[in-house]
């Protein structure tokens, strides 16, 4: 089967997108490849496409292709795109039960799946790298790669450890396979960097222009923001995703919204993920117009008639804003990325996310103490403990500012102290405390003892330990679960959202901070900062030479229909 005899057979187009054939022929030939491709210009089928032929062609030898990215909702929406159309993928991802984990592997192993896909942090895992290497990999495919530079917007240290996957895949006696890297938005610089961390055994990099000729790019620079949302959203029909920074005000925009009968929703990584795919659903098919949300949103979803993207609040850098902004207009026709700005408020808020990003190397050290106190670690001990860490009680009883925490933690994190693992989501579960033969004494419903019956034959060990049940059962049965529990007759641990703390080191009495965790990344990030303050703030240079420029495009003409160029 050729490339686009598989583009036809299983995703029904008769052709290519602008590069995606060439991106992936290099990917065939078995180069390593750097694929720049903007929102929304198709990277997944550069990876998918490539992955479908080389099982057709050598189905016992390297039919499946690793899937590395960021996020667990796009992990499960494209595996879920992928079994609609008859294609066999799996994910393994945090919250899944042992059995599940090794059911998905062994399916990998000995079935007919082309497609594992798992989060940067899973590849950590000695028993997951032990079993990688029984697994018969044809190709490493990293999405959103701009993360494995170590001055990448969105920094997550195990990033920088995938490119020991393919050395690990060598020594156990595979053949050498190709790495395909993909990102919307990187410097010249982060380019390099992407290469050169992933083990690039050449430099290879195919790379579509950042140019969007449908996209407008407007900047308002006004004193009532709310007033100018609504008025935009009165004067620009069709569907529209408003961007804010925290999870409360999406909650009262969105209300805000409502209140001038304006169809609603809001969205943020807190809600549950059942809740968020019937949000994220309702905007997709329409029934929403407008989704207020945080940058949680939008990273993986196929939905080409948004008209409308609406920064509320100013992202933290231009990496950020073009790729949310992005997600307008992929239809071709035109569409519209608005940028709310407040000279001085702005100016305010954006500079104090600097402080809150890099608290004091002091207050670090006291988040720290605090932490291990509030888990009850002592001095010494606790090396490899894992805690489920919910993050308003640590600072309620800790007394700690919750933004500058979560700072903090991440900042022990990449100094080696600690694993934080931001909205880590454990599964329900669920120990049955009644005897069997006891049961009898309860007067059960039917509805509960046909639940109890199904716990008890799916489940061994349900008596002695709590045990791991599927989300859509917990979703079903939740009332008689809750029902059950209350009469003492289970034990339930619904499913949950927090934060995932594991200690990399014993607990040290003294906490260090090298420059290159601190300083230099202090200083990067003041200079992202600033970059977005420069593109909100001036009206001489047209918007999108501006970002053009940023992404390393430096002969771009003016767009001749941003709010500059028309001016």
């Amino acid at each position: 089967m050729t490339p686009k005899e598989a583009l036809h057979t299983y995703f029904g187009y008769d052709d290519f997108r602008p590069l995606q054939a060439e991106i992936i022929q290099s990917v065939l030939d078995g180069h390593d490849t750097l694929a720049l491709m903007a929102t929304g210009g198709g990277k997944s089928l550069c990876f998918q496409i490539p992955a479908l032929v080389m099982g057709d062609e050598l189905p016992d030898e390297r039919r499946l292709c690793l899937v590395v990215t960021p996020l667990i909702a796009l992990m499960k929406d494209q595996v879920e795109n992928l079994r609609a159309r008859n294609i066999h993928a799996a994910a393994i991802y945090s919250g899944m039960t042992y059995d599940q984990q090794r059911v998905a592997l062994d399916n990998c192993q000995f079935g007919p799946y082309h497609f594992l896909y798992v989060s940067p942090e899973r590849l950590e895992s000695k028993a997951f790298r032990q079993r990688l290497t029984e697994l018969p990999v044809g190709m490493i495919a990293v999405d959103e790669a701009h993360c494995i530079s170590q001055w990448g917007y969105d920094f997550r240290p195990p990033y920088l450890h995938i490119g020991e996957i393919r050395d690990l895949l060598l020594e156990a006696g595979q053949r050498e396979v190709p790495i395909l890297a993909l990102t919307a938005t990187a410097t010249p610089d982060v380019v390099h960097d992407i290469q050169a961390r992933l083990g690039f055994r050449e430099e290879r990099v195919l790379k579509k222009s950042y140019h969007r000729d449908n996209l407008h790019y407007i900047v308002r620079r006004i004193d009532d923001k709310d007033k100018q949302l609504i008025h935009i959203l009165t004067r620009v029909a069709g569907s529209a995703i408003v961007y804010v920074r925290n999870r409360r005000r999406t909650q009262e925009i969105c209300e805000l919204l409502r209140e001038n009968n304006i169809s609603a929703d809001f969205y943020h990584a807190g809600l549950s993920s059942p809740e968020r795919h019937k949000r994220q659903e309702a905007w997709k098919q329409n029934r929403t117009r407008v989704i207020v949300a945080t940058n949680a949103f939008g990273m993986g979803i196929d939905k080409a008639d948004v008209r409308l993207v609406i920064h509320y609040d100013l992202p933290s850098n231009l990496e950020s804003y073009y790729q949310e902004a992005g997600r307008a207009g992929r239809d071709g026709k035109t569409a519209y990325a608005v940028l709310l700005f407040n000279e001085t408020e702005d100016r305010q808020k954006i500079q104090k996310r600097v402080i809150d990003t890099y608290p004091p190397k002091e207050f670090v050290e006291n988040v720290y103490h605090k932490t291990m106190d509030f888990l009850q670690v002592g001095a010494g001990s606790g090396l490899g403990h894992r805690f489920m860490l919910h993050m308003d009680q640590l600072c309620q009883v800790m007394r700690l500012p919750v933004v500058q925490t979560y700072s903090a933690l991440h900042l022990l994190a990449q100094a080696g102290y600690i694993d934080f693992e931001e909205e880590h989501e454990t599964q329900p579960r669920v120990q049955i405390r009644v005897p069997g033969y006891q049961l009898g004494e309860y007067n059960l419903s039917r509805e509960q003892a046909e639940l109890l019956d199904l716990l008890m034959r799916s489940h061994t060990g349900i008596y002695t330990d709590l045990q791991y049940i599927r989300e859509a059962d917990a979703k079903e049965t939740h009332e008689l679960l809750v029902s059950l529990a209350q009469r003492g007759i289970i034990t339930y641990i619904p499913r949950s959202v927090g934060c995932a703390l594991t200690l990399t080191l014993e607990r040290q009495t003294e906490i260090y901070l090298p420059p290159a965790v601190y300083e230099e990344r202090q200083a990067h990030f003041s200079r992202k900062i600033q970059a977005m303050l420069e593109y909100a703030g001036q009206t001489r240079f047209c918007r999108e030479q501006i970002l053009l420029s940023y992404f390393g495009e430096t002969d771009a003409a003016p767009c001749g229909h941003c709010d500059v160029c028309l001016g």
